[in-house]
């Protein structure tokens, strides 16, 4: 009998866009119950079905022996402004396109504050998101990562407030377009910056390739750096 490799999916930005995530998972050829499958986080805004979106990835966590739920910039702005009620939020989550997210739920913009618009199970999720993910050679984020900031992020007084702040800080980072950075040890595969096609570098890989815009919705099997598209 022969041995199954473990492989490893990440998918990229999908702001809403149901049905190519639908259609990307439909071309996968994942084993549910070996493979790793890693999302790097933007599920919500500017696209129409953030809603279905979060259903789709719950029901993937029932039925996926191992995927991993990254956060993306968009949650972690949403998330802020329903733990603080900071007014000052309200521009940029309306830049971000919010109003899309709380259609798909048929809020208002008022019905925002604490997520009592969303049902227990989907303000869970977010609750529940990681900031990133290393397994073997690879490390999965959404834009860009310091592990040494947020370490002392952590070991401040105020702790939780100084982590957010670090990690909001990383989650809007276009660091990654550049052509040089600093080694992380690791194959970075990140999301957030929209690129025509995926790019693949020496030390990186980024995937989000502008669903919402009416391009692909993209996914990465590794090690074969095989690309996926719907």
């Amino acid at each position: 009998m022969t041995a199954t490799t473990e492989k490893i999916f990440a998918i990229g930005d999908i702001h809403g866009s149901h049905k190519k995530l639908v259609e990307l998972l439909s071309r996968v050829p994942i084993d549910k119950k070996v493979d790793t499958l890693v999302f790097l986080g933007d599920y919500i805004n500017r696209g129409p079905d953030s809603r279905r979106v979060l259903e789709t990835l719950l029901q993937l966590k029932e039925s996926y022996d191992h995927v991993v739920f990254l956060m993306g910039n968009h949650e972690h702005a949403l998330l802020e402004y329903a733990t603080t009620g900071d007014l000052e939020l309200l521009p940029l989550l309306r830049t971000m396109g919010v109003e899309a997210t709380l259609a798909s739920y048929g809020a208002t913009i008022r019905q925002l504050r604490d997520l009592t618009c969303m049902p227990p199970e989907h303000q869970t999720f977010l609750h529940d998101l990681e900031f990133s993910y290393t397994t073997g050679s690879y490390l999965f984020t959404h834009a860009d990562i310091d592990e040494e900031k947020i370490a002392l992020a952590k070991a401040n007084a105020d702790a939780f407030q100084a982590q957010r702040a670090a990690e909001a800080s990383l989650l809007m980072s276009r660091r990654f377009a550049r052509e040089h950075i600093d080694s992380t040890g690791y194959t970075v595969v990140f999301g957030h910056l929209p690129f025509e096609s995926p790019l693949v570098m020496s030390d990186r890989i980024g995937i989000d390739t502008g669903a919402v815009y009416g391009h692909l919705l993209t996914a990465v099997e590794l090690p074969e750096m095989r690309f996926y598209h719907s």
